[in-house]
């Protein structure tokens, strides 16, 4: 699958869509998620070209991976959240339901969040 030059955070990362930037670095952008789904719900992009986790696990430069999972762990002590806890997801793919083709994670916390699968019998 080729990257789309057109997808939101494509965008976002452009400019042309204006976001609330709570964090931004060389390596990363993080803003608030338009659906929440937690008291703390952010997106954090990496600044590359890259569809998933795990094109940017392949692709990245030690440098961009490095600089990426820094800027989510900021952005979880900027919210306040490293200490109680947070959930870090990453969706990869038609099976995982992603719905933008560029590689980011879901930093969800602010309350207890359960379980994060429902067992499934077979």
């Amino acid at each position: 699958m080729e990257y789309d030059e057109n997808n939101i955070f494509a965008r976002l990362l452009r400019g042309e869509i204006p976001c609330t930037k709570l964090y931004e670095d060389e390596y990363a952008l993080a803003f608030p998620d338009i659906r929440p789904q937690a008291p703390a719900h952010v997106l954090v992009i990496p600044k590359g070209k890259y569809i998933s986790i795990q094109e940017f696990g392949e692709s990245a430069t030690p440098e961009e991976i490095t600089g990426f999972f820094r800027a989510v762990s900021r952005v979880a002590k900027q919210l306040g959240v490293a200490e109680p806890g947070y959930r870090l997801i990453a969706n990869v793919g038609p099976d995982s339901l992603q719905e933008v083709p560029h590689f980011h994670v879901h930093i969800l916390a602010g309350r207890k969040l359960g379980r994060m699968l429902v067992p499934h019998d077979g």
